[in-house]
């Protein structure tokens, strides 16, 4: 896809002729990898209620609220042979049907019927992650070497509560 193809496709989802996915799993942990599934989350400014990092310096605050991935990267990932699913890369909030990594930073969406959240910047990947990755090698998870394949960091514009089966919507600028 080129970047004439790119700007096309967003422009498209803004207007509303695509980019409606949804939750397929919402993710915490009481710090560090894998988070593991509940059933709802409240979130705050800060993030999903309950949910904790080890490293507070890297992770979480309120350009980092919430980290989500695609089950299409997870996908993908799996396909070339990883051991990566669901939760298992740190992300709060698994979702189907958005490419996240094709967005602009600064894109909104809607997470069910009260959430909304704005794309800040991509998730650098570390090593806490690595026992996803045959190798090790968790930089498969880089948006500088895999654009799309990469978890994408947002803040939170109004607060709500979430859970699997929300729809998502990206919202127009």
């Amino acid at each position: 896809m080129g970047e004439g193809d790119t700007q096309v496709g967003i422009a498209a989802i803004r207007a509303g002729g695509a980019g409606v996915g949804r939750v397929v799993q919402v993710n915490t942990s009481r710090g560090g990898v894998p988070k593991l599934p509940v059933a709802q989350a409240r979130v705050d400014q800060l993030g999903l209620v309950g949910d904790r990092h080890t490293d507070t310096l890297s992770h979480g605050g309120p350009l980092a609220a919430v980290s989500l991935l695609g089950v299409e990267v997870i996908a993908r990932v799996a396909a070339d042979g990883h051991p990566i699913a669901p939760g298992t890369a740190g992300e709060n909030v698994t979702t189907e049907g958005i490419e996240w990594g094709a967005l602009p930073i600064g894109t909104r969406a809607a997470i069910g019927p009260e959430l909304i959240v704005e794309l800040t910047r991509h998730v650098s990947p570390c090593k806490t992650i690595a026992n996803n990755f045959i190798d090790g090698r968790f930089v498969r998870l880089s948006s500088k070497l895999h654009p799309l394949d990469t978890r994408l960091y947002a803040s939170v514009v109004r607060e709500g509560t979430i859970r699997p089966g929300d729809p998502i919507r990206i919202l127009p600028e």
